[in-house]
């Protein structure tokens, strides 16, 4: 984990500030309490998405809360998808689980 001066550092073009005004709004969730926030890598991932949707894909404020939580909602089905894969794979018979992979990735494809 790594803390907000630290996570400043990497960003290279973002402040103290920036980075708490998105921890108000819950764009990115640290551990900690104010003046003691500790970062995890995933945190780090988040902000570097941020400023991608913001400098290089030019999304402003008003529509990035939008944007992200769109995001987190296809890695959130993508988790779960893999999840009942697994499932399948772990307790069906071979014929059920071809037949079940199979559309699942057709519908993963959709």
């Amino acid at each position: 984990m790594i803390t907000i001066e630290t996570l400043c550092i990497r960003l290279a073009r973002v402040s103290r500030t920036e980075v708490e005004g998105w921890i108000e709004r819950a764009w990115v969730r640290p551990e900690g309490a104010p003046g003691h926030y500790l970062f995890h890598p995933i945190d780090e991932a988040r902000a570097h998405l941020i400023l991608e949707l913001r400098d290089e894909m030019h999304i402003n404020d008003e529509a990035l809360p939008l944007v992200l939580s769109l995001l987190d909602q296809v890695y959130a089905a993508r988790r779960h998808m893999r999840r009942v894969s697994d499932a399948i794979e772990a307790h069906a018979d071979a014929t059920v689980a071809d037949e079940l992979r199979r559309v699942l990735r057709d519908e993963m494809r959709q």
